[in-house]
């Protein structure tokens, strides 16, 4: 699949959260606008989903998202983008303990053909050790990233074995009981996530 392709996916899937958006805050006011800082968020994204945890346990949303999330999905095979992600959100994650907020990093694999549990854990444990890498069938993995509207595809050109998947690279914030709150991009800092996270915290608790 050609990079073009992939930009030009992840295009549709940016206008279709912010379609979302606006249908959303035409009905209600929305209580955390202060603490979008004019990024696109709210509305039908997100919700329930069943998936494979790192001890082969067959997992729920509601089991896994107990504090405040930064979901990523991506693949443990992938070269560059997926590690510098999941390291920024690990960083965003202990900034907000310091500011003694305790912040989940969520890893959801859309390779489950390699991304077995075990391997989900190695990952994982490389990155934070309360980062929980999340994996399952391939109709659990595509029934959670509809949910939240991500892209991903196979390369079919390349090796069988150590082939490439193109997928978008949004972060996404959900708070327990509250659900998605908003999302991330990859030049976002782990300070503006922090400062993002902390914002939304505080609001939900007003």
């Amino acid at each position: 699949m050609s990079r073009q392709i992939a930009i030009a996916a992840t295009a549709v899937v940016l206008a279709g959260l912010a379609g979302t958006y606006l249908a959303t805050v035409a009905f209600k006011t929305d209580e955390f606008a202060q603490c979008r800082a004019g990024q696109v968020a709210g509305g039908d994204i997100g919700g329930p989903f069943t998936l494979i945890d790192e001890t082969g346990a067959t997992v729920t949303d509601v089991d896994v998202i107990t504090t405040p999330s930064l979901i990523y999905f991506g693949y443990t095979f992938c070269p560059d983008v997926c590690p510098l992600d999941n390291a920024r959100n690990a960083q965003a994650v202990e900034i907000l303990e310091e500011q003694g907020i305790m912040a989940t990093p969520i890893f959801v694999s859309i390779d489950p053909a390699r991304d077995t549990s075990d391997v989900m854990a190695k990952f994982t444990d490389n990155f934070h050790d309360r980062m929980i890498g999340l994996t399952g069938s391939d109709e659990q993995v595509a029934a959670a990233s509809r949910a939240y509207r991500t892209f991903y595809q196979k390369e079919v050109d390349g090796d069988p074995e150590y082939y490439l998947v193109d997928h978008s690279t949004f972060t996404y914030l959900v708070l327990p009981g509250a659900g998605f709150m908003d999302f991330y991009r990859r030049d976002d800092s782990p300070e503006k996530i922090a400062g993002s996270v902390a914002c939304f915290v505080e609001a939900a608790a007003n």
